[in-house]
């Protein structure tokens, strides 16, 4: 189920995890788990164990066209090509920010579009992925929140976002050690708790040893909140867990965070505590946005100690970033330094994240589709669009 504004429940955009259409209507392979890879072969009489070489092909050499496949005969290639699809997203919009992160806004078969955001360091680096395509929550001080949710990524619209980072940066085959795409944080567009399964089949595909092979420890999933989802991640998935927090009381974070209207923060507190997984080595990651005035006093730091007081956790301070139209400023260097200060005298990590990609709309809270929202209003007028 989605959560309006209000809390309230609401059919999710679209179902369970399916595979999404290819080029010319054909179906795509990229999404699919081992197994239904394997009836896909069955489907143009092959034997399943050839899906362990398309998997191959796919996630470890990156191949776009069937027929790159030389260890396949040219009939199965052939018959490959004339069922399935690899396509990717097209890639509306390509951008590169005076820091060097990039983000790129990708078109999915039905033209809707999301966006991925890559984040450099020295020698490795963070891809932010969507799971959805606007969201539902309308967290006050976040851009994507003012995009209405139009509907859920699938597996493969979501696997494709690495795969296009990976074509972009020319990093096929899967590096066996150091890679410039190190991690994975599913922190874009979009509640990746409201999209499950087919973040779930996703994440599976991104660990797969035989394919991209990213571990467990290099995958962070962060969620607004979503209490019933938080334990299955952990149990199911074991990756890192974030959780926007952004307030230590119910009555400032019922405004910032709409889902805790739904789930306050004792429901919140509780089902972390009670993460599978959760220890001094994997802490769970609090992002805390630093509004100015709103959230960023020494009884607001003090209100988080008490919140989190026995939690193996840690904090990501993130200085707002603005955006057209937002009702908030960014806290001043001297309020974050005395907030990061009284959570580092409690014994808890704090950094004030440095902020990336703001030139571009890339940073943390900016991402929103715009060539969506124009289409859009485009067809209200009658316009015709590309």
């Amino acid at each position: 189920m989605d959560i309006d504004a209000n809390g309230s429940e609401r059919p999710h955009a679209t179902g369970p995890a399916v595979a999404a259409s290819g080029e010319a209507g054909r179906r795509s392979l990229i999404g699919l788990p081992r197994a239904a890879l394997a009836e896909a072969l069955e489907e143009i009489g092959e034997r399943p164990f050839r899906a362990r070489q398309l998997w191959h092909w796919i996630y470890f050499r990156g191949a776009r066209d069937f027929a790159a496949m030389t260890s396949l005969s040219r009939g199965l290639r052939e018959r490959l090509s004339e069922r399935f699809s690899l396509a990717r997203p097209a890639v509306s919009r390509d951008q590169t920010s005076r820091d060097g992160s990039r983000k790129w806004l990708l078109r999915f078969a039905d033209g809707n579009e999301a966006e991925t955001v890559f984040i450099p360091e020295a020698d490795r680096g963070a891809l932010c992925i969507s799971s959805q395509v606007g969201c539902s929550l309308t967290c006050s001080f976040c851009h994507t929140g003012t995009q209405r949710l139009v509907r859920n990524l699938d597996a493969g619209e979501i696997v494709t976002q690495m795969l296009v980072a990976r074509d972009a940066c020319g990093e096929w085959p899967s590096p066996a050690g150091q890679r410039l795409l190190s991690n994975v944080v599913l922190m874009g567009m979009g509640e990746p708790l409201l999209n499950y399964d087919n973040v779930a089949a996703a994440v599976r595909i991104l660990m797969d040893p035989e394919g991209i092979n990213l571990s467990r420890r290099r995958i962070t999933l962060s969620t607004a909140g979503v209490v019933p989802m938080i334990h299955r991640v952990g149990g199911e998935l074991g990756v890192k867990l974030a959780v926007s927090l952004h307030a230590a009381n119910d009555a400032l974070r019922d405004v910032l965070v709409p889902i805790n209207r739904k789930y306050p923060l004792a429901a919140l507190m509780a089902a972390l505590r009670s993460y599978p997984g959760a220890d001094n080595a994997r802490r769970i990651t609090f992002e805390y946005v630093m509004l100015d005035q709103v959230n960023d006093t020494p009884a607001d730091a003090r209100a988080l100690v008490q919140l989190v007081r026995g939690l193996p956790c840690k904090f990501n301070l993130i200085p707002f970033n603005a955006w057209p139209g937002a009702a908030y400023a960014c806290s001043s260097d001297a309020a974050m330094a005395r907030f990061a200060g009284i959570l580092n005298a409690a014994g808890y990590t704090a950094p004030i994240r440095t902020p990336r990609g703001r030139d571009i709309l890339a940073a943390c809270g900016q991402l929103r589709s715009v060539s969506e929202r124009q289409r859009r209003a485009a067809a209200d007028h009658g316009e015709r669009t590309e």
